[in-house]
């Protein structure tokens, strides 16, 4: 069996990482090709924890959202998180995957509260955490919750999942020259103003010496390639 590169990690999913080729919502092909990418990383001896965001939930609810307060609308996303990662985990259960979510915000009668030690003892026992509700506070990303748990979670990197293979030293969609960087690191990245994730959760995993990795979650078996130390899209270090 192939040896991964990292005990612990800590995988950021967008909520639009879930839509596959939808407007909105939660496509069951995609769900079912990204549980079958992480069954893989599992079967590694891989200790997964899981932040998940909404955009897919809340994209269907952005116009009526318009001029919303800002805090309000934070919170809505939330509570898109929180069936975001029920969903999930639903789809690990009928794949035979052990999984749990826990909750920045308090909702008990679906999913456990947030409990650090709880959460850390999962992960020793093999089951996926999925964490839900971002940090649980408005005006966060799920990046800066991203950063946050793996900090907690004691994770050896944050694997960033996007449409994207990678950094680019430009848009690619936009500019045919841009070429994808392998390694940055984060004083590079942000001499470049290369946008890797939003600022607060960019200067916590620097402070943290938590490495990051973006790369293109929709690349069939991308995902267990990251895990096993392979070129596989942008590794951001100290």
């Amino acid at each position: 069996m192939p040896v991964p590169a990292y005990r612990r990690v800590l995988l950021k999913l967008s909520g639009e990482a879930l839509m596959g080729d939808d407007a909105f919502g939660i496509n069951k092909e995609t769900l079912a090709a990204m549980v079958r990418d992480i069954g893989e990383v599992v079967a590694l001896g891989v200790e997964l924890a899981i932040v998940i965001g909404g955009g897919n939930i809340f994209r269907g609810v952005a116009l009526g959202a318009d001029g919303m307060d800002r805090a309000t609308a934070d919170y809505l996303g939330m509570m898109a998180t929180i069936m975001n990662a029920m969903a999930l985990q639903d789809a690990m259960r009928r794949a035979g995957i052990e999984a749990r979510v826990q909750s920045a915000l308090n909702v008990e009668q679906v999913v456990e509260p947030y409990i650090r030690r709880k959460a850390i003892r999962y992960l020793e026992e093999g089951k996926v955490v999925i964490f839900a509700a971002g940090t649980g506070n408005p005006f966060f990303t799920t990046d800066t919750a991203a950063a946050l748990r793996g900090s907690e979670m004691g994770a050896e990197i944050v694997l960033k999942a996007t449409r994207v293979d990678g950094v680019y030293s430009a848009d690619p969609k936009r500019d045919p020259t841009a070429t994808r960087y392998s390694r940055l690191t984060f004083d590079e990245a942000l001499a470049r103003k290369l946008q890797v994730m939003d600022a607060t959760a960019f200067a916590l995993c620097r402070d943290q010496k938590l490495p990051i990795k973006v790369f293109d979650i929709r690349k069939p078996g991308a995902l267990k390639r990251v895990v096993l130390g392979e070129d596989e899209g942008t590794l951001v270090h100290v």
